[in-house]
């Protein structure tokens, strides 16, 4: 088949580009309020941008309230647009409950961390909480909001850009000086209303002659520069 998406002229019951685009991790958002309220949400489009520095993004639809006014944006967004902080937590599949709990559409003075039952976690460089709960939080300035055109009256997307500035692991993620995805089991969005998570993982070396680039995997700069860049224990699989 092929349609063109502006046309929406698929003729499916759904939209499949969503589909089309998996798994997404989902990045898990905790930011504040001028007036302190803790907010919480999970974002489906989400990932890393770049790596050194390190940048993260997450992108949120905003909806017209009313006939002719600007598309609202999300709390989230509004938080690390007034404030230039954020936390992008992990979502892993046995916080999933409660993953799915933080979307609920609920007032700005309403604190989803309390509402699901989750532990703020202070935070370093940055004055949002991290999700104690998480495995990894990313502390994160922001760095942009790039907005992007709808084709339909429902609003547009706000794409929020932050450079991580700190980055916490629990110890207990870490294996053999490595993040165990097997043990986290991070959780990812595919279509429709269906997610998935890691529970397996393979190890390929790049093609014939390049199967091992220093700074690929993300060695330290002195060991790439001393040439004591090694490859990694390869994942059984």
């Amino acid at each position: 088949m092929f349609y063109e998406p502006r046309n929406d002229d698929h003729g499916l019951p759904y939209n499949p580009f969503k589909a089309c685009v998996v798994p997404r991790p989902i990045g898990w958002i905790t930011t504040l309020g001028h007036d302190g309220v803790v907010n919480l949400a999970p974002f489906s489009i989400s990932n890393q941008l770049s790596y050194d520095p390190p940048f993260v993004f997450f992108s949120g639809s905003g909806a017209m309230e009313e006939a002719g006014a600007a598309p609202r944006r999300k709390d989230s967004v509004v938080n690390a647009e007034n404030t230039g902080e954020f936390v992008y937590n992990m979502a892993t599949y046995a916080l999933r409950e409660k993953v799915n709990l933080s979307s609920l559409h609920v007032p700005p003075e309403v604190d989803e961390l309390a509402l699901c039952g989750l532990t703020p976690a202070p935070s370093r460089l940055v004055k949002p909480p991290r999700v104690a709960e998480s495995p990894v939080n990313m502390e994160c300035r922001y760095h942009c909001t790039l907005t992007l055109p709808s084709n339909s009256a429902g609003g547009v997307h706000h794409v929020v850009v932050g450079e991580v500035i700190g980055l916490h692991i629990n110890d207990e993620a870490i294996t053999d000086g490595r993040v165990d995805w097997l043990k986290i089991q991070p959780l990812a969005r595919m279509g429709y209303m269906d997610y998935t998570f890691v529970n397996h993982v393979f190890t390929m070396p790049g093609p014939k002659g390049e199967e091992y680039r220093p700074g690929q995997v993300g060695e330290t700069a002195d060991a790439v520069k001393s040439g004591r860049a090694k490859a990694p224990t390869p994942v059984g699989e």
